[in-house]
C-alpha cells in the first residue's frame, strides 16, 4: 500500500545537505523537505552512518535532527519484496544496489519524483522521474 502518492521521495544527500556549509544547497533542501515528503529506512540508516562517521555529530545532535524531520516525512520500510525489485532494477539499469533500494522504494511508495544527485538528472523509470535539485 502506497504511503505517500502526492509526496516526492528524497534521498539521503537531500537530508544530508542541511548540515552542509554550502548555504545554498542547505537551503534548497531546506525547502524541499518543509513540504513534506516519503524516505527510506535505508534514508534514515545512511544518515546516521554519514552524520557520525564523516560529520563526528552526536547521537544526541542526530537524534534532534531526525526527530525534526520524522514529522515531515512518511517513512517506506524495506522489506524482502524491496531488495528483490531493487536486484531487479540494479541490473536494468546498472544502478549500484544502494541507489537501486532508493528507486525501488520510491517506486513502492508509488512517488512521482525522486529528488537525488547520484542518478540521471530527467531519468524516468515507471512513473518515477529523478530529479537533481541542485542543478
Amino acid at each position: 500500500m502506497p504511503i505517500n502518492v502526492t509526496k516526492p521521495f528524497f534521498d539521503t544527500n537531500i537530508l544530508l545537505y542541511l548540515l552542509s556549509a554550502d548555504n545554498k544547497k542547505a537551503d534548497i533542501s531546506e525547502n524541499l523537505l518543509a513540504t513534506g515528503g516519503t524516505i527510506s529506512v535505508q534514508v534514515l540508516n545512511e544518515f546516521v552512518s554519514v552524520a557520525r562517521r564523516k560529520l563526528k555529530l552526536s547521537f544526541a545532535e542526530i537524534h534532534q535532527i531526525l526527530n525534526s524531520i520524522y514529522p515531515l516525512c512518511s517513512i517506506q520500510s524495506i522489506s524482502q519484496t524491496t531488495h528483490e525489485f531493487a536486484c531487479h532494477l540494479a541490473e536494468r539499469y546498472d544502478f549500484s544496489i544502494y541507489d537501486a533500494c532508493i528507486v525501488a522504494s520510491a517506486l513502492e511508495a508509488e512517488c512521482k519524483i525522486l529528488y537525488t544527485e547520484d542518478l540521471q538528472h530527467n531519468q524516468r523509470i515507471s512513473h518515477l522521474k529523478i530529479k537533481n535539485p541542485f542543478l
